[in-house]
């Protein structure tokens, strides 16, 4: 869903002792110290990541414009999902009726040209269907999974099936990310602003013809 953060949040630490851990290990003696300091990093974000992704949704394989992780085991309450189906689920109240219809008929819009599946979830985790969705929408090799939950500061995560990761370059939606999901966007302008943005382009670039140059530029 989003792009790596350092997890104080999720660790149990505080801004203030990550920024004093910085301090120590960039002044400490050269080489072996900050060999250590970058191996705290990966692991850190690794866990930040996996974390990051078993909270929006625990399908196979994840990707959140970052790189692949297998995604841990999550919340499933299908108690949370709608009796009556639909593709956009919004149980933050992000979105207003209004805008959950023009998504809607979005997302049908886009299946019907381009065959891509596009599916939106709207959470504050642990407030989410979790694992329920995978059945509830029947998410495939074509299915993209957009997650919208600030929870880990970026908004926008994403689950990609393998047939889109074929066609969608991966850099795609790290820009995507960083572009309409970082923290300073979505509190500004608001988080249906973030997920409004992302949806419009993201159709943009499924309606691209295939190339070396498709999706270069995230709109």
């Amino acid at each position: 869903m989003a792009v790596h953060h350092l997890p104080w949040a999720v660790n149990g630490g505080r801004p203030t002792e990550i920024a004093a851990r910085i301090t120590c290990a960039t002044n400490a003696t050269p080489k072996v110290k900050l060999s250590h300091f970058k191996k705290w990093v990966s692991e850190v974000g690794s866990k930040s990541l996996k974390l990051a992704l078993s909270s929006s949704l625990a399908i196979a394989l994840s990707y959140n414009g970052v790189e692949y992780a297998e995604a841990k085991t999550g919340v499933n309450k299908p108690e949370l999902l709608p009796k009556e189906y639909t593709t956009v689920i919004d149980v933050a109240g992000f979105l207003s009726s209004g805008q959950e219809k023009r998504l809607a008929e979005e997302v049908a819009d886009l299946e019907k040209d381009t065959g891509f599946k596009l599916r939106i979830l709207a959470q504050n985790y642990p407030d989410t269907p979790g694992l329920a969705i995978k059945d509830y929408w029947q998410v495939d090799d074509r299915t993209i999974v957009f997650v919208a939950d600030p929870t880990f500061g970026n908004i926008l995560n994403f689950n990609v099936g393998d047939q889109v990761d074929l066609d969608i370059p991966r850099s795609f939606w790290s820009r995507l990310a960083g572009k309409y999901g970082n923290i300073f966007y979505w509190k500004e302008k608001g988080e249906d602003a973030s997920i409004e943005a992302a949806v419009n382009a993201i159709s943009y670039c499924l309606r691209e013809p295939v190339g070396p140059s498709n999706c270069s530029e995230v709109m």
